[in-house]
């Protein structure tokens, strides 16, 4: 979450509702076949992976002020350890959450975690398995890769929603140049066709999962799973594979796409020159409240009272937590 801007409007789609991201933006977050595939065929070498302790060593805790203007105080790395914010459970999985301790003052900001990797990528094939994820009214949390001076160097949006939502949102953020390419063989719902950032309207380019168990208690409920997607000159592709239907080659550490099957969003370079407009990304995972999308869109989607309000209350989360067994990075 690199910059923010104005963002609103609720995305309704044939099976599920969900609070889009329309009227707001938050960040400062080889061979095209005719028939518009991705052409996939290589040998996927492993660069980095990340489990554990290298969130701490290999990532950065961002302690500045949300730039979605959020509800939250952003930990560096040694109030979110005091605090019991971050931490490594005895699996070795990394765990990353919002206080659900102390009660704080409506319209006050509860303390959370956002962490950025310290090395930055251009290009790759990109694995997250997440074993939970936040959720629930007022929390929005994502895990994304954004480049320098946004939007110049591109935002690519991989998991995020707000509140309750079911299904999840994939959403790249550009300078000028970029559209979605209505042909291309995906599974997903295509939503706003633009990517470009303008004026107020900094939606971003779009595809809305069609399954249910993508997005926060029922992907929780699966016991989660891995989100994958591959960044080439040739476009940029993302999968959501549930915990049960994890693609053994993933799980070997040997992955190969050309097997996954149609991907859920599929953002082609036929209509997007991908590697003048995505380089040098940092990942990200982060936790916020309220702010541009969440709070624009907290009534309307029936959550109680005001969103100051339920920030307040500790309670209210004890969802609000990342689990991740591991982020890996293939070259």
């Amino acid at each position: 979450m690199f910059q923010s801007t104005a963002r609103f409007v609720t995305l309704a789609l044939a099976l599920h509702t969900v609070a889009s991201k329309d009227g707001f933006e938050y960040r400062f977050r080889h061979g095209t076949t005719n028939n518009g595939t991705l052409q996939t065929r290589k040998t996927w070498t492993l660069a980095d992976k990340y489990q554990g302790q290298a969130f701490f060593d290999q990532w950065n805790f961002f302690s500045d002020s949300d730039p979605t203007h959020g509800m939250v105080n952003y930990q560096d790395k040694g109030n979110a350890q005091n605090k019991g914010l971050a931490y490594v459970q005895d699996d070795g999985t990394f765990v990353m959450t919002v206080d659900e301790t102390n009660w704080i003052d409506v319209g006050t900001n509860r303390d959370s975690v956002r962490i950025g990797s310290q090395k930055t990528y251009t290009q790759g094939l990109f694995i997250a398995d997440i074993q939970a994820m936040p959720h629930g009214c007022s929390v929005w949390p994502a895990w994304w890769t954004v480049g320098p001076n946004w939007p110049a160097g591109g935002e690519i949006d991989v998991l995020e929603g707000v509140h309750d939502q079911s299904v999840n949102q994939y959403t790249l953020h550009t300078s000028q140049g970029c559209t979605i390419d209505t042909n291309v063989q995906a599974t997903g719902q295509i939503g706003n066709q633009q990517c470009a950032v303008g004026g107020s309207d900094n939606t971003g380019c779009f595809f809305t999962d069609t399954q249910s168990n993508s997005y926060g208690q029922p992907f929780n409920d699966a016991q989660g799973g891995v989100f994958a997607h591959i960044w080439t000159d040739d476009g940029i592709k993302m999968w959501h594979f549930p915990r049960a239907s994890i693609p053994g080659d993933i799980t070997s550490g040997s992955p190969n796409p050309d097997g996954w099957g149609e991907p859920v969003a599929y953002f082609s370079s036929s209509t997007c020159d991908i590697g003048s407009h995505f380089y040098e990304h940092e990942l990200t995972l982060d936790i916020t409240l309220c702010g541009d999308w969440a709070g624009a869109t907290y009534s309307s989607v029936g959550c109680p009272g005001s969103c100051a309000e339920r920030v307040a209350n500790p309670v209210n989360f004890h969802d609000a937590k990342f689990i991740v067994n591991y982020v890996a990075v293939y070259q």
